[in-house]
């Protein structure tokens, strides 16, 4: 017997120029009074918000360009919390669960509060040409690290532990560090199968002699 998904209502929304993956991190300085009452909030409740790809529309407020988002997006949880300055909030989240929108609205603040259901996670990887695929894009990741580690450890765009052994994490941390165009990584967020990303990647090493 299938279960219907979880819906969230109420999820307060970040749209931004980036695409946020499962596992990635997010570091956001904010200072819009609406995003600063939403930290704040979700701070204190211990709850997500969602990080949605600007489709239209611009990250800080236009009364006359209204923020349009992508439907799918990614829960972003905060995991670090500083106060810069007065009116200046830096801060960590990380990515957790992807999701769908269903619907959105702007509250009176400008803030865009949807409701969305969770998507399930990655269908896992199966074949043997896919296992071996996953090898080599699992090498070419951990090299990648090691280099940055060599250049300055604390610019390491991933957080820890490394799961060189899962192929969702290693094609998620490949698709947002590879120099993929904004909405082509959009879509590698969206697909549902770990292996479909890693053939993408795969192929887009190949073709750029990564690999």
């Amino acid at each position: 017997m299938s279960s219907s998904p979880a819906v969230l209502s109420g999820l307060p929304l970040f749209p931004l120029h980036t695409v946020l993956f499962p596992g990635g991190l997010l570091p956001l300085k904010i200072f819009e009074a609406r995003y600063l009452d939403m930290a704040s909030e979700c701070l204190r409740e211990k709850t997500p918000f969602g990080v949605c790809l600007l489709k239209s529309g611009a990250e800080v407020v236009q009364h006359d360009e209204p923020a349009v988002p992508e439907t799918i997006g990614c829960l972003a949880e905060i995991e670090q919390c500083d106060v810069e300055a007065f009116g200046m909030m830096l801060i960590r989240a990380h990515g957790t669960r992807r999701f769908r929108l269903l619907s959105h609205h702007v509250e009176a603040d400008g803030l865009l509060v949807g409701v969305a259901e969770l998507l399930p996670d990655d269908i896992p990887l199966e074949g043997g040409e896919r296992l071996a695929r996953f090898g080599a894009c699992s090498e070419v990741l951990e090299r990648i690290i090691a280099t940055i580690r060599e250049r300055d450890p604390a610019s390491v765009p991933f957080g820890e532990p490394f799961r060189f052994d899962d192929p969702s994490w290693v094609s998620n941390r490949l698709a947002e560090v590879l120099p993929i165009a904004l909405r082509a990584r959009q879509k590698l967020m969206e697909l549902p199968d770990a292996g479909a990303r890693l053939d993408v990647v795969h192929h887009y090493m190949q073709q750029h002699q990564l690999l």
